[in-house]
């Protein structure tokens, strides 16, 4: 299976999610449908250049990083927003210090930080 157009890959798309809500473990002609998709979309994504998609963080630090390149916001500037000294910022940013309860809450509630993303990574 070759993927031409743009049309032939919304297709393919729509087709494989259709596959996965349909389950196809323990179906052995849907897995062989569901490998061959993978590949087409694979190939045809690769001709097109298409960039991968980033690793989404797995530290507090990592998401705060990245919530701060979002904002396109200085790491003084985030410490300002945030109300911490800029050395603090810094050494959680490092993995030096943890996060306090307080800082939690503003970064819940300044830079949308989901609340368990930030209990279970803090």
């Amino acid at each position: 299976m070759t993927l031409q157009t743009p049309a032939d890959y919304r297709t393919a798309l729509r087709r494989l999610d259709a596959l996965v809500a349909a389950g196809v473990e323990g179906n052995a002609a849907l897995e062989v449908e569901f490998r061959e998709l993978i590949v087409a979309l694979d190939t045809y994504e690769s001709k097109l250049g298409l960039l991968p998609i980033p690793n989404l963080p797995t530290s507090l630090a990592e998401m705060i990083e990245l919530k701060r390149q979002q904002m396109r916001l200085k790491q003084k500037e985030l410490a300002q927003l945030l109300e911490v000294p800029a050395g603090r910022l810094s050494q959680i940013l490092s993995g030096k210090r943890r996060v306090t309860l307080d800082l939690a809450k503003r970064l819940y509630e300044r830079l949308g930080i989901p609340s368990d993303f930030i209990l279970k990574n803090a």
